[in-house]
C-alpha cells in the first residue's frame, strides 16, 4: 500500500509518501518527500493552486492509494485557521479528484501514533520518523516533509495490516480473500 500524507500550510505545505512494505506493523519505506513553498506568492489563489497543482503531480507520479491529512487545528489568530483550511481545502479537493481513501488525523493522534506520547514535540517527530524509515539525520529545511511522512505512518498504523482498502463489504471480502474465514 501506498499512502501520501500532507502537511497543509498556504507558506509551506509539505508531503510525504510512504510504502507499507510487509503484513507487521511498522515496516515502511519512504517514497518521496517535500515541501511545496508559495511564500514568494502574493496573492492567495495563485498559492492555493501551486499547493493543489504539485499535489496533483505528486499524485500522478506516485499513484498512492491512500490519503491522509492533519486535521485543522483551532489557534487564537482566526485569519491564520481560515488560511490553513482553505490549505487543506485544496488538499482535500486534489485527492478526492484522485479518488483516493482519505484519513484525518488530529496532530495529538500523530504525535502520540509516531513517539508514544501525544505531548511529543516536532523534533522527537522528527527523529522518530527519521528512525522509523531509516532516513539519515533530519534536514531542518524539511521539518513540514517530516509532518507529512509522520502523518502517512499514522494512517498506515491505523489502518492496520496494509490490506487493501475496500468501500463495501463486497470489495473487502474481493480484495482480502485470506482475512475471510470459512464458516462450515
Amino acid at each position: 500500500m501506498i499512502i501520501l500524507g500532507v502537511d497543509p500550510g498556504t507558506l509551506v505545505t509539505g508531503y510525504g509518501v510512504i510504502e507499507v512494505t510487509g503484513k507487521t506493523h511498522g515496516a515502511f519505506r519512504a517514497v518521496e518527500f517535500g515541501t511545496i513553498e508559495s511564500k514568494k506568492i502574493s496573492s492567495m489563489p495563485r498559492r492555493l493552486e501551486t499547493i493543489f497543482t504539485r499535489l496533483q503531480a505528486v499524485i500522478r507520479r506516485e499513484k498512492p492509494d491512500e490519503f491522509a491529512i492533519e486535521t485543522a487545528f483551532y489557534d487564537k489568530n482566526a485569519q491564520s485557521a481560515m488560511k490553513l483550511g482553505q490549505a487543506r481545502g485544496v488538499a482535500l479537493v486534489a485527492a478526492q479528484l484522485a479518488e483516493l481513501e482519505i484519513g484525518e488525523y488530529a496532530p495529538r493522534v500523530i504525535k502520540k501514533a509516531v513517539t508514544g506520547n501525544g505531548n511529543a514535540d516536532k523534533s522527537q517527530v522528527e527523529f522518530m520518523v527519521c528512525r522509523l524509515l531509516n532516513l539519515p539525520e533530519h534536514d531542518r529545511k524539511l521539518a513540514d516533509a517530516y509532518d507529512a511522512l509522520a502523518i502517512a505512518i499514522t494512517h498506515a498504523l491505523r489502518r492496520g495490516s496494509g490490506a487493501k482498502s475496500s468501500k463495501s463489504w463486497k470489495d473487502f471480502v474481493i480484495n482480502n480473500p485470506d482475512r475471510i474465514k470459512n464458516g462450515k
